[in-house]
């Protein structure tokens, strides 16, 4: 599935973004914000992508006109979900490399994904979770108009081996329909 937004085409993942990826998570301010390491290297990027990125509803993101992944954005379902959520809900992550914060992209990319969640999969909700101290993950859930719902402390960061504060937001099907 490929879907298009004003400046953006989010499509499938392939083994020829690992370079891409890896100039991206090779940068220590991207991962553990987002809840994994740094990549090492562009085989292990290449990993990541065979083996976390590669399915149906896991996009790169990149610039119309210009296909090279500049970020990632994703719906989770079933048992990817945190505990609280119910069977029809979906989560949402997301980053983008340094070079393109603070344009509007993820907002852009999210906004897709949320019309893809409520209008087509007919989900109830989407939940946002994200580090307490990621402030970027804080204000562009906000922009789209999540509703901060309650911060786990202490959790579980599986893929960084340690603990965290993780604050949790949804924006509810009738709340983004009527926004």
């Amino acid at each position: 599935m490929i879907i298009e937004t004003e400046r953006t085409i989010l499509r499938p993942w392939n083994d020829i973004d690992a370079e891409s990826l890896f100039e991206y998570a090779s940068d220590p301010r991207i991962g553990p914000s987002a809840g994994w390491p740094v990549h090492e290297s562009v085989e292990y990027s290449l990993e990541s992508i065979r083996k976390y990125l590669s399915d149906d509803y896991t996009f790169a993101i990149t610039l119309k006109g210009i296909d090279k992944a500049i970020g990632c954005v994703n719906l989770k379902f079933g048992e990817d979900l945190k505990s609280f959520a119910d069977e029809n809900d979906t989560e949402i992550g997301c980053w983008i490399g340094a070079p393109f914060w603070g344009q509007g992209l993820v907002p852009e990319a999210i906004n897709a994904l949320l019309a893809l969640a409520f209008n087509e999969l007919k989900k109830d909700n989407v939940w946002y979770g994200y580090f307490i101290e990621n402030d970027k993950s804080k204000r562009v859930q906000e922009k789209l108009g999540f509703k901060f719902s309650h911060i786990e402390n202490n959790a579980y960061a599986k893929f960084l081996d340690k603990h965290i504060d993780e604050a949790f937001s949804k924006i509810r099907r009738e709340d983004w329909l009527n926004r």
